[in-house]
């Protein structure tokens, strides 16, 4: 069994200084978002044991809000990440097979990350399951499992969506 975890950056600034889509940073709303997400991981106790995460700046403030209170946590910054689309995010998630973690997080982009944790799912575990159909919002956190032994066998629709949860269904939930 193998647990994926699919996390959308947070609230990113609308323009960064350089005008570079890669350099926005979050909002002050988005690392507290970030924050509440990885709080609600550890909580739940789904800390993951590799990250792998886009080299945009927002990518990299999400991963550092979203595990801050972790204990060290092996991530990979991959500049592939940016942009993909799900054939691609497929790609990155395979290239964890020799690493070997349970739990994989995939810090990425809409709308390729949306779509991609659409066509991996196969089953739904959740009522929540249909708000992620219709969207995925910033630090939105889809948690997928396989029945499978190595990240090498992840393909479409083979994936069971445990839950779906986003900073307002923790803040709900409180």
């Amino acid at each position: 069994m193998r647990r994926l975890l699919l996390l959308r950056h947070a609230k990113a600034v609308k323009q960064s200084p350089s005008g570079k889509d890669r350099d926005r940073a979050l909002e002050p709303r988005g690392h507290d978002d970030a924050r509440m997400i990885g709080a609600w991981l550890q909580q739940h106790k789904m800390v993951p044991d590799l990250a792998l995460v886009s080299t945009a700046v927002r990518t990299r403030e999400t991963w550092d809000s979203v595990s801050a209170d972790w204990p060290t946590v092996e991530i990979d910054l991959q500049d592939d990440l940016y942009g993909a689309d799900p054939g691609e995010l497929l790609r990155a998630v395979r290239t964890a097979a020799g690493r070997d973690p349970r739990r994989l997080m995939v810090i990425a982009h809409n709308p390729g990350l949306h779509e991609f944790a659409l066509a991996l799912t196969a089953s739904v575990n959740t009522k929540t399951g249909a708000e992620l159909a219709d969207h995925l919002p910033t630090a939105g956190l889809a948690i997928l499992d396989f029945a499978i032994d190595s990240w090498s066998d992840v393909s479409f629709r083979r994936g069971r969506l445990e839950d779906f949860v986003t900073p307002r269904h923790v803040k709900d939930a409180s």
